[in-house]
């Protein structure tokens, strides 16, 4: 499986431990301020993605001498940064999984451009590739069909999402089942839980979050 990480400028704090302490394999884009610290960690992204309005013009220089393919957007543009590293990696690579960290926590209006981003149609039918995580969540996308998901073994909750109108939604073997359920708006069925190492669900119609997550304390 091809996997290409990608890192957003959000808080360190909110780094999965494997982040900080360089345990996660694989090439690597920096998004903005996420270049800079790829950097700081001796990580060389193959490719860096911004208007970098968050750097100074030292830390900016350190960017543009250290990656070969620097993508400088201006700032006043209609898509984010994150957006147009998420186009970069999915059109220029073959990548069969995209896992995005440094996009949750801080500011909530970033965290839900990102989110959302998978609703656009030229994300949409990628979206399965897409995944966020971060210190206590991993969230992943589904299209209509039938799964079956493995439990993290650090993770404790589980949470199904429909970001858009859902049809038939079936949660077969978790601790709260549901049959057949039709929704018409967005709602999080949070803190539902797996029964074993494994669960199922099905659905006809429209776009699914899942979240597998886990208290921080």
């Amino acid at each position: 499986m091809e996997v290409l990480n990608l890192l957003v400028g959000g808080p360190i704090e909110n780094w999965p431990a494997e982040l900080k302490h360089n345990k996660i394999e694989g090439p690597w884009i920096g998004v903005d301020r996420g270049s800079l610290r790829l950097l700081e960690r001796g990580i060389t992204p193959i490719v860096a993605v911004g208007d970098y309005d968050s750097l100074g013009s030292q830390e900016f220089d350190l960017v543009k001498e250290k990656v070969q393919d620097i993508r400088q957007a201006v700032p006043e543009k209609d898509e984010t940064d994150t957006e147009l590293a998420v186009t970069v990696a999915l059109r220029e690579f073959k990548v069969d999984r995209l896992d995005i960290y440094g996009a949750t926590g801080g500011r909530l209006d970033h965290f839900l451009a990102n989110l959302f981003l998978v609703l656009k149609d030229r994300y949409r039918t990628d979206a399965p590739k897409i995944r966020f995580i971060d210190r206590s969540n991993t969230i992943s996308f589904y299209l209509p069909g039938e799964y079956e998901i493995e439990k993290e073994t650090d993770k404790r909750y589980l949470a199904f999402i429909p970001l858009t109108p859902i049809k038939h939604l079936t949660l077969l073997d978790e601790k709260y089942r549901l049959k057949d359920e039709e929704i018409r708006f967005p709602i999080s069925y949070a803190s539902n839980e797996f029964v074993g190492d494994m669960g199922h669900f099905s659905f006809d119609s429209g776009l699914m979050c899942v979240i597998q997550s886990k208290d921080v304390r």
